[in-house]
Protein backbone atom coordinates (compact mmCIF):
# COMPACT_ATOMS: atom_id res chain seq x y z
CA UNK A 1 0.00 0.00 0.00
CA UNK A 2 1.13 3.59 -0.37
CA UNK A 3 2.02 6.02 -3.14
CA UNK A 4 3.85 4.87 -6.26
CA UNK A 5 7.59 4.81 -5.66
CA UNK A 6 9.83 7.23 -7.54
CA UNK A 7 12.20 5.78 -10.11
CA UNK A 8 15.94 6.18 -9.62
CA UNK A 9 17.63 8.55 -12.11
CA UNK A 10 19.71 5.76 -13.65
CA UNK A 11 16.67 3.58 -14.43
CA UNK A 12 15.15 3.50 -17.89
CA UNK A 13 11.78 5.31 -18.22
CA UNK A 14 9.57 2.24 -18.37
CA UNK A 15 6.08 2.70 -17.06
CA UNK A 16 6.05 -0.57 -15.14
CA UNK A 17 8.66 0.82 -12.73
CA UNK A 18 6.22 3.27 -11.21
CA UNK A 19 4.77 0.68 -8.85
CA UNK A 20 6.43 -1.75 -6.50
CA UNK A 21 4.14 -4.77 -6.67
CA UNK A 22 4.82 -5.91 -3.12
CA UNK A 23 4.08 -2.46 -1.75
CA UNK A 24 0.88 -2.10 -3.78
CA UNK A 25 -0.32 -5.53 -2.68
CA UNK A 26 0.08 -4.60 0.96
CA UNK A 27 2.73 -7.25 1.75
CA UNK A 28 4.20 -4.84 4.34
CA UNK A 29 1.56 -3.77 6.86
CA UNK A 30 2.15 -0.04 7.00
CA UNK A 31 1.41 1.73 10.26
CA UNK A 32 -1.20 4.26 9.25
CA UNK A 33 -2.62 7.43 10.77
CA UNK A 34 -6.09 8.43 9.54
CA UNK A 35 -6.90 12.09 8.86
CA UNK A 36 -10.36 13.46 8.12
CA UNK A 37 -11.81 16.95 7.69
CA UNK A 38 -15.51 17.77 8.03
CA UNK A 39 -16.44 20.33 5.38
CA UNK A 40 -19.78 22.06 4.64
CA UNK A 41 -21.80 20.29 1.96
CA UNK A 42 -21.90 23.47 -0.12
CA UNK A 43 -18.14 23.20 -0.64
CA UNK A 44 -18.67 20.69 -3.45
CA UNK A 45 -17.54 17.18 -4.29
CA UNK A 46 -15.78 15.46 -1.41
CA UNK A 47 -17.42 17.70 1.19
CA UNK A 48 -19.52 16.60 4.15
CA UNK A 49 -18.60 14.77 7.32
CA UNK A 50 -15.62 12.45 7.13
CA UNK A 51 -16.02 8.77 8.02
CA UNK A 52 -12.87 7.46 9.65
CA UNK A 53 -14.51 4.10 10.44
CA UNK A 54 -14.98 3.45 6.72
CA UNK A 55 -11.49 4.78 6.00
CA UNK A 56 -10.12 2.33 8.57
CA UNK A 57 -11.83 -0.53 6.74
CA UNK A 58 -10.29 0.67 3.48
CA UNK A 59 -6.84 0.73 5.07
CA UNK A 60 -7.39 -2.76 6.49
CA UNK A 61 -8.51 -4.03 3.08
CA UNK A 62 -5.35 -2.55 1.53
CA UNK A 63 -3.18 -4.37 4.07
CA UNK A 64 -2.38 -1.53 6.49
CA UNK A 65 -2.84 -1.25 10.24
CA UNK A 66 -4.38 1.85 11.84
CA UNK A 67 -2.36 3.29 14.72
CA UNK A 68 -3.99 6.72 15.14
CA UNK A 69 -6.71 9.13 14.04
CA UNK A 70 -7.00 12.87 13.62
CA UNK A 71 -10.16 14.87 12.79
CA UNK A 72 -10.81 18.52 12.12
CA UNK A 73 -13.82 20.66 11.21
CA UNK A 74 -13.19 23.53 8.81
CA UNK A 75 -15.23 25.89 6.67
CA UNK A 76 -12.81 25.34 3.79
CA UNK A 77 -9.55 23.42 3.33
CA UNK A 78 -6.24 25.09 4.03
CA UNK A 79 -4.91 25.95 0.54
CA UNK A 80 -1.41 24.61 1.16
CA UNK A 81 -1.83 21.48 3.32
CA UNK A 82 -5.65 20.91 3.48
CA UNK A 83 -5.52 20.73 7.31
CA UNK A 84 -4.54 23.74 9.43
CA UNK A 85 -1.06 24.47 10.80
CA UNK A 86 -2.06 23.41 14.31
CA UNK A 87 -3.34 20.07 13.07
CA UNK A 88 -0.16 19.55 11.05
CA UNK A 89 1.80 19.92 14.28
CA UNK A 90 -0.56 17.46 16.04
CA UNK A 91 -0.13 15.05 13.14
CA UNK A 92 3.67 15.27 13.41
CA UNK A 93 3.49 14.43 17.12
CA UNK A 94 1.06 11.55 16.49
CA UNK A 95 3.35 10.10 13.83
CA UNK A 96 6.32 10.37 16.20
CA UNK A 97 4.45 8.64 19.03
CA UNK A 98 3.06 5.79 16.89
CA UNK A 99 6.03 5.25 14.53
CA UNK A 100 3.60 5.64 11.62
CA UNK A 101 4.92 5.47 8.06
CA UNK A 102 1.73 6.41 6.21
CA UNK A 103 -0.93 9.12 6.48
CA UNK A 104 -4.28 8.34 4.83
CA UNK A 105 -6.65 11.28 4.28
CA UNK A 106 -10.37 10.65 3.96
CA UNK A 107 -10.62 13.69 1.70
CA UNK A 108 -9.22 14.15 -1.81
CA UNK A 109 -6.06 16.24 -1.89
CA UNK A 110 -4.79 18.33 -4.77
CA UNK A 111 -1.32 17.39 -6.04
CA UNK A 112 0.13 20.48 -4.37
CA UNK A 113 -1.57 19.78 -1.03
CA UNK A 114 -0.28 16.22 -1.02
CA UNK A 115 3.29 17.37 -1.80
CA UNK A 116 3.22 20.18 0.76
CA UNK A 117 1.85 18.02 3.55
CA UNK A 118 4.43 15.33 2.84
CA UNK A 119 7.21 17.95 2.92
CA UNK A 120 5.97 19.27 6.27
CA UNK A 121 5.95 15.79 7.79
CA UNK A 122 9.42 15.01 6.42
CA UNK A 123 10.99 18.42 7.02
CA UNK A 124 13.83 16.89 9.05
CA UNK A 125 16.19 14.15 7.99
CA UNK A 126 16.71 12.73 11.51
CA UNK A 127 13.98 10.09 11.40
CA UNK A 128 16.65 7.42 11.10
CA UNK A 129 15.30 3.90 10.85
CA UNK A 130 11.71 5.21 10.94
CA UNK A 131 12.04 6.31 7.34
CA UNK A 132 9.96 8.84 5.47
CA UNK A 133 6.23 9.33 5.94
CA UNK A 134 4.06 9.01 2.84
CA UNK A 135 0.73 10.82 2.37
CA UNK A 136 -2.10 9.38 0.32
CA UNK A 137 -5.68 10.54 -0.11
CA UNK A 138 -8.93 8.59 -0.31
CA UNK A 139 -8.80 8.18 -4.09
CA UNK A 140 -5.25 6.83 -4.04
CA UNK A 141 -6.20 4.34 -1.33
CA UNK A 142 -9.22 3.06 -3.28
CA UNK A 143 -7.13 2.78 -6.45
CA UNK A 144 -4.62 0.70 -4.47
CA UNK A 145 -7.40 -1.67 -3.33
CA UNK A 146 -8.73 -2.02 -6.87
CA UNK A 147 -5.22 -2.87 -8.09
CA UNK A 148 -5.01 -5.50 -5.35
CA UNK A 149 -8.32 -7.14 -6.30
CA UNK A 150 -8.19 -6.93 -10.10
CA UNK A 151 -8.20 -10.45 -11.52
CA UNK A 152 -9.28 -10.38 -15.17
CA UNK A 153 -7.57 -8.58 -18.02
CA UNK A 154 -10.43 -6.11 -18.32
CA UNK A 155 -10.33 -5.22 -14.62
CA UNK A 156 -6.58 -4.75 -14.69
CA UNK A 157 -6.78 -2.48 -17.74
CA UNK A 158 -9.54 -0.44 -16.11
CA UNK A 159 -7.59 -0.05 -12.88
CA UNK A 160 -4.40 0.91 -14.71
CA UNK A 161 -6.30 3.52 -16.73
CA UNK A 162 -7.69 5.07 -13.55
CA UNK A 163 -4.28 4.98 -11.85
CA UNK A 164 -2.54 6.71 -14.74
CA UNK A 165 -5.22 9.40 -14.99
CA UNK A 166 -4.83 10.03 -11.28
CA UNK A 167 -1.02 9.96 -11.39
CA UNK A 168 -0.49 12.24 -14.40
CA UNK A 169 -0.85 15.59 -12.54
CA UNK A 170 1.19 14.18 -9.60
CA UNK A 171 4.41 13.28 -11.43
CA UNK A 172 6.35 16.01 -9.62
CA UNK A 173 5.64 14.22 -6.32
CA UNK A 174 7.06 10.99 -7.73
CA UNK A 175 10.29 12.77 -8.68
CA UNK A 176 10.78 14.40 -5.25
CA UNK A 177 14.17 12.61 -4.93
CA UNK A 178 15.62 15.16 -7.38
CA UNK A 179 15.13 17.90 -4.77
CA UNK A 180 18.19 16.61 -2.90
CA UNK A 181 20.30 17.63 -5.90
CA UNK A 182 18.55 20.97 -6.38
CA UNK A 183 21.01 23.61 -7.50
CA UNK A 184 23.58 21.09 -8.64
CA UNK A 185 25.16 21.56 -12.04
CA UNK A 186 23.33 19.62 -14.72
CA UNK A 187 20.43 18.47 -12.55
CA UNK A 188 17.66 20.90 -13.41
CA UNK A 189 17.60 20.23 -17.12
CA UNK A 190 17.52 16.41 -16.92
CA UNK A 191 14.87 16.64 -14.21
CA UNK A 192 12.54 18.64 -16.38
CA UNK A 193 13.35 16.44 -19.38
CA UNK A 194 12.53 13.29 -17.42
CA UNK A 195 9.15 14.70 -16.34
CA UNK A 196 8.28 15.48 -19.94
CA UNK A 197 9.41 12.00 -20.97
CA UNK A 198 7.20 10.44 -18.31
CA UNK A 199 4.21 12.52 -19.39
CA UNK A 200 4.68 11.38 -22.98
CA UNK A 201 4.99 7.70 -21.95
CA UNK A 202 1.83 7.94 -19.83
CA UNK A 203 -0.06 9.71 -22.61
CA UNK A 204 0.83 6.95 -25.07
CA UNK A 205 -0.12 4.25 -22.57
CA UNK A 206 -3.46 5.96 -21.87
CA UNK A 207 -4.28 5.92 -25.58
CA UNK A 208 -3.49 2.19 -25.83
CA UNK A 209 -5.54 1.37 -22.74
CA UNK A 210 -8.57 3.28 -24.00
CA UNK A 211 -8.37 1.46 -27.34
CA UNK A 212 -8.11 -1.97 -25.68
CA UNK A 213 -11.04 -1.20 -23.38
CA UNK A 214 -13.07 0.03 -26.37
CA UNK A 215 -12.42 -3.31 -28.09
CA UNK A 216 -13.54 -5.18 -24.95
CA UNK A 217 -16.67 -3.04 -24.79
CA UNK A 218 -17.45 -3.88 -28.42
CA UNK A 219 -17.06 -7.61 -27.69
CA UNK A 220 -19.32 -7.26 -24.65
CA UNK A 221 -21.96 -5.55 -26.79
CA UNK A 222 -21.92 -8.54 -29.15
CA UNK A 223 -22.36 -10.88 -26.18
CA UNK A 224 -25.26 -8.79 -24.94
CA UNK A 225 -27.02 -9.02 -28.30
CA UNK A 226 -26.61 -12.79 -28.26
CA UNK A 227 -28.58 -12.90 -25.04
CA UNK A 228 -31.57 -11.77 -27.03
CA UNK A 229 -34.72 -10.71 -25.21
CA UNK A 230 -33.99 -12.57 -21.98
CA UNK A 231 -34.93 -10.76 -18.77
CA UNK A 232 -31.79 -9.17 -17.27
CA UNK A 233 -31.41 -8.42 -13.56
CA UNK A 234 -28.44 -6.63 -11.98
CA UNK A 235 -27.35 -6.55 -8.34
CA UNK A 236 -26.21 -3.08 -7.28
CA UNK A 237 -25.37 -1.63 -3.91
CA UNK A 238 -22.76 -0.38 -1.50
CA UNK A 239 -19.58 -2.40 -1.27
CA UNK A 240 -19.80 -5.30 1.20
CA UNK A 241 -23.62 -5.13 1.33
CA UNK A 242 -23.87 -8.85 0.53
CA UNK A 243 -24.49 -8.84 -3.24
CA UNK A 244 -22.11 -11.71 -3.99
CA UNK A 245 -23.59 -13.80 -1.16
CA UNK A 246 -27.07 -13.30 -2.66
CA UNK A 247 -25.70 -14.11 -6.12
CA UNK A 248 -24.26 -17.40 -4.91
CA UNK A 249 -27.42 -18.34 -2.99
CA UNK A 250 -29.78 -17.62 -5.90
CA UNK A 251 -27.71 -19.05 -8.76
CA UNK A 252 -25.39 -21.54 -7.08
CA UNK A 253 -22.51 -19.83 -8.90
CA UNK A 254 -19.05 -20.17 -7.38
CA UNK A 255 -18.46 -16.43 -6.96
CA UNK A 256 -15.99 -14.90 -4.52
CA UNK A 257 -17.58 -14.04 -1.17
CA UNK A 258 -15.47 -12.15 1.38
CA UNK A 259 -16.25 -9.82 4.27
CA UNK A 260 -14.08 -7.16 2.65
CA UNK A 261 -14.55 -3.93 0.72
CA UNK A 262 -14.42 -4.26 -3.08
CA UNK A 263 -13.99 -8.05 -3.07
CA UNK A 264 -15.83 -8.11 -6.43
CA UNK A 265 -14.57 -6.03 -9.37
CA UNK A 266 -15.54 -8.08 -12.42
CA UNK A 267 -19.11 -8.44 -13.63
CA UNK A 268 -20.40 -12.00 -13.23
CA UNK A 269 -23.55 -13.11 -15.06
CA UNK A 270 -25.39 -16.39 -14.50
CA UNK A 271 -28.60 -17.84 -15.93
CA UNK A 272 -31.42 -18.68 -13.52
CA UNK A 273 -34.04 -21.18 -14.70
CA UNK A 274 -37.61 -20.38 -13.61
CA UNK A 275 -39.41 -23.17 -15.47
CA UNK A 276 -38.98 -25.11 -18.71
CA UNK A 277 -39.33 -21.96 -20.84
CA UNK A 278 -38.69 -19.01 -18.51
CA UNK A 279 -35.32 -17.84 -17.31
CA UNK A 280 -33.55 -14.64 -16.33
CA UNK A 281 -29.93 -13.47 -16.23
CA UNK A 282 -28.55 -12.27 -12.90
CA UNK A 283 -25.41 -10.10 -12.84
CA UNK A 284 -23.18 -9.10 -9.93
CA UNK A 285 -21.01 -6.01 -10.37
CA UNK A 286 -18.51 -3.90 -8.47
CA UNK A 287 -19.84 -2.35 -5.28
CA UNK A 288 -20.11 1.40 -4.87
CA UNK A 289 -18.88 3.65 -2.08
CA UNK A 290 -19.42 7.26 -1.09
CA UNK A 291 -17.31 9.64 -3.15
CA UNK A 292 -16.27 6.87 -5.53
CA UNK A 293 -13.37 8.35 -7.54
CA UNK A 294 -14.60 9.67 -10.87
CA UNK A 295 -11.57 8.07 -12.58
CA UNK A 296 -12.91 4.66 -11.53
CA UNK A 297 -16.48 5.38 -12.62
CA UNK A 298 -15.22 6.38 -16.05
CA UNK A 299 -12.75 3.50 -16.34
CA UNK A 300 -15.27 0.85 -15.21
CA UNK A 301 -18.02 2.06 -17.53
CA UNK A 302 -17.69 -1.09 -19.67
CA UNK A 303 -18.16 -3.30 -16.61
CA UNK A 304 -21.03 -1.17 -15.34
CA UNK A 305 -22.77 -1.53 -18.70
CA UNK A 306 -24.38 -4.63 -17.18
CA UNK A 307 -26.26 -2.23 -14.90
CA UNK A 308 -27.29 0.06 -17.75
CA UNK A 309 -28.64 -2.87 -19.81
CA UNK A 310 -30.63 -4.43 -16.95
CA UNK A 311 -34.44 -4.68 -17.01
CA UNK A 312 -34.52 -4.75 -13.20
CA UNK A 313 -32.12 -3.53 -10.52
CA UNK A 314 -31.86 -5.21 -7.12
CA UNK A 315 -30.50 -2.47 -4.86
CA UNK A 316 -28.90 -4.35 -1.95
CA UNK A 317 -28.48 -2.38 1.29
CA UNK A 318 -26.70 -3.43 4.48
CA UNK A 319 -29.49 -3.02 7.04
CA UNK A 320 -27.01 -3.44 9.91
CA UNK A 321 -24.85 -0.48 8.85
CA UNK A 322 -24.73 2.62 11.01
CA UNK A 323 -26.30 4.80 8.30
CA UNK A 324 -28.18 2.91 5.54
CA UNK A 325 -29.54 6.15 4.08
CA UNK A 326 -26.02 7.38 3.44
CA UNK A 327 -25.19 4.19 1.58
CA UNK A 328 -28.38 4.39 -0.50
CA UNK A 329 -27.61 8.01 -1.42
CA UNK A 330 -24.04 7.11 -2.45
CA UNK A 331 -25.27 4.30 -4.72
CA UNK A 332 -28.00 6.45 -6.27
CA UNK A 333 -25.45 9.16 -7.04
CA UNK A 334 -23.34 6.74 -9.09
CA UNK A 335 -26.40 5.14 -10.70
CA UNK A 336 -27.61 8.55 -11.87
CA UNK A 337 -24.37 8.85 -13.85
CA UNK A 338 -24.57 5.32 -15.29
CA UNK A 339 -28.33 4.87 -15.78
CA UNK A 340 -30.03 8.20 -16.53
CA UNK A 341 -33.76 8.35 -15.84
CA UNK A 342 -35.97 6.04 -13.82
CA UNK A 343 -35.26 2.30 -13.68
CA UNK A 344 -37.38 -0.51 -12.26
CA UNK A 345 -35.78 -1.19 -8.87
CA UNK A 346 -36.45 -3.41 -5.86
CA UNK A 347 -34.84 -2.39 -2.57
CA UNK A 348 -33.34 -5.42 -0.79
CA UNK A 349 -32.35 -4.77 2.82
CA UNK A 350 -29.85 -7.49 3.62
CA UNK A 351 -28.21 -8.68 6.88
CA UNK A 352 -31.44 -8.34 8.85
CA UNK A 353 -30.21 -11.24 11.02
CA UNK A 354 -27.67 -8.86 12.57
CA UNK A 355 -30.40 -6.67 14.07
CA UNK A 356 -32.08 -7.28 17.41
CA UNK A 357 -35.75 -8.37 16.96
CA UNK A 358 -37.22 -5.08 18.19
CA UNK A 359 -34.87 -3.00 16.06
CA UNK A 360 -35.53 -5.24 13.04
CA UNK A 361 -39.30 -4.73 13.38
CA UNK A 362 -38.90 -0.94 13.70
CA UNK A 363 -36.59 -0.96 10.68
CA UNK A 364 -39.17 -2.86 8.58
CA UNK A 365 -41.93 -0.42 9.49
CA UNK A 366 -39.77 2.63 8.79
CA UNK A 367 -38.32 1.48 5.47
CA UNK A 368 -41.55 -0.13 4.32
CA UNK A 369 -43.37 3.20 4.63
CA UNK A 370 -40.50 5.10 3.00
CA UNK A 371 -39.46 2.75 0.18
CA UNK A 372 -42.79 1.08 -0.68
CA UNK A 373 -42.15 -2.41 -2.00
CA UNK A 374 -39.00 -3.61 -0.26
CA UNK A 375 -37.54 -6.94 0.85
CA UNK A 376 -36.05 -7.53 4.29
CA UNK A 377 -33.82 -10.60 4.16
CA UNK A 378 -30.64 -12.31 5.20
CA UNK A 379 -28.61 -13.82 2.37
CA UNK A 380 -27.38 -16.47 4.81
CA UNK A 381 -30.93 -17.71 5.46
CA UNK A 382 -32.47 -19.90 2.74
CA UNK A 383 -35.73 -17.92 2.93
CA UNK A 384 -33.96 -14.67 2.04
CA UNK A 385 -32.62 -15.60 -1.41
CA UNK A 386 -35.89 -17.44 -2.14
CA UNK A 387 -37.86 -14.24 -1.44
CA UNK A 388 -35.58 -12.24 -3.75
CA UNK A 389 -35.94 -14.84 -6.49
CA UNK A 390 -39.74 -14.82 -6.15
CA UNK A 391 -39.82 -11.03 -6.44
CA UNK A 392 -37.76 -11.22 -9.65
CA UNK A 393 -40.04 -13.92 -11.11
CA UNK A 394 -43.08 -11.78 -10.29
CA UNK A 395 -41.54 -8.87 -12.21
CA UNK A 396 -40.71 -11.23 -15.07
CA UNK A 397 -44.30 -12.50 -15.32
CA UNK A 398 -45.62 -8.96 -15.03
CA UNK A 399 -43.90 -8.08 -18.30
CA UNK A 400 -45.82 -10.72 -20.20
CA UNK A 401 -49.07 -10.01 -22.07
CA UNK A 402 -51.80 -12.14 -23.65
CA UNK A 403 -52.26 -11.65 -27.39
CA UNK A 404 -54.45 -13.28 -30.05
CA UNK A 405 -52.38 -14.35 -33.06
CA UNK A 406 -52.97 -16.02 -36.40
CA UNK A 407 -50.51 -17.93 -38.59
CA UNK A 408 -50.98 -19.92 -41.83
CA UNK A 409 -51.25 -23.69 -41.49
CA UNK A 410 -48.18 -23.88 -43.70
CA UNK A 411 -46.21 -22.21 -40.87
CA UNK A 412 -46.98 -24.57 -38.01
CA UNK A 413 -43.30 -24.29 -37.09
CA UNK A 414 -44.22 -20.90 -35.61
CA UNK A 415 -46.64 -22.60 -33.21
CA UNK A 416 -43.69 -24.54 -31.83
CA UNK A 417 -41.85 -21.24 -31.36
CA UNK A 418 -44.77 -19.85 -29.33
CA UNK A 419 -44.79 -22.96 -27.15
CA UNK A 420 -41.07 -22.51 -26.56
CA UNK A 421 -41.01 -18.76 -25.89
CA UNK A 422 -44.44 -18.27 -24.28
CA UNK A 423 -47.48 -20.02 -22.89
CA UNK A 424 -50.10 -21.09 -25.46
CA UNK A 425 -53.45 -20.69 -23.69
CA UNK A 426 -55.78 -21.57 -26.59
CA UNK A 427 -55.27 -23.05 -30.03
CA UNK A 428 -57.84 -23.60 -32.83
CA UNK A 429 -57.65 -24.37 -36.57
CA UNK A 430 -59.63 -23.91 -39.74
CA UNK A 431 -58.82 -24.92 -43.29
CA UNK A 432 -56.28 -22.15 -43.77
CA UNK A 433 -55.13 -20.75 -40.41
CA UNK A 434 -54.17 -21.55 -36.86
CA UNK A 435 -55.35 -19.04 -34.25
CA UNK A 436 -53.74 -18.91 -30.81
CA UNK A 437 -53.98 -17.04 -27.53
CA UNK A 438 -50.43 -16.70 -26.27
CA UNK A 439 -48.89 -15.23 -23.13
CA UNK A 440 -45.37 -13.90 -23.75
CA UNK A 441 -43.14 -10.89 -23.16
CA UNK A 442 -43.90 -7.79 -25.22
CA UNK A 443 -40.22 -7.58 -26.22
CA UNK A 444 -40.28 -11.16 -27.47
CA UNK A 445 -43.49 -10.51 -29.46
CA UNK A 446 -41.92 -7.44 -31.06
CA UNK A 447 -38.86 -9.47 -32.03
CA UNK A 448 -40.97 -12.24 -33.61
CA UNK A 449 -43.18 -9.80 -35.52
CA UNK A 450 -40.11 -8.08 -36.93
CA UNK A 451 -38.64 -11.37 -38.09
CA UNK A 452 -41.73 -13.34 -39.20
CA UNK A 453 -44.14 -11.49 -41.55
CA UNK A 454 -46.55 -14.49 -41.53
CA UNK A 455 -47.59 -13.70 -37.91
CA UNK A 456 -50.79 -11.62 -37.74
CA UNK A 457 -51.95 -9.97 -34.52
CA UNK A 458 -55.72 -10.22 -34.08
CA UNK A 459 -56.05 -8.53 -30.68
Amino acid sequence: MGPPRARRPEEEPELGDYWDTNEMMGEVHERTVLVGVDLPELFGRGAGDCDLDELARLVDTAGGVVVGELKQRRQRPAPATFIGKGKVAELEALIENTDATLVACDNDLTPAQGRNLEKQLNVTEDRGEKGRVSVIDRTELILDIFARHARTRQARLQVELAQLQYMLPRLVKLWSHLERQEGGIGTRGPGETQLETDRRIIGQRLSRLKKELADIAADREVQTKRRGARFKVSLVGYTNAGKSTLMRAITGADVLVEDQLFATLDATTRRVEVDERRQFLLSDTVGFIRRLPHHLVASFRATLQEVADADLLLHVVDASSADPDRQVAAVNEVLADIVPGERDTIMVFNKMDRLEPERAEAFRNLRGNRDGEALFVSALDEHGPAAVRSAVVERLLGRERVVRLQVPLTRMDLVAVFHRTGSVLEEEHDVRHCRLSVRLRAQELKRLLGREPDIEVLS
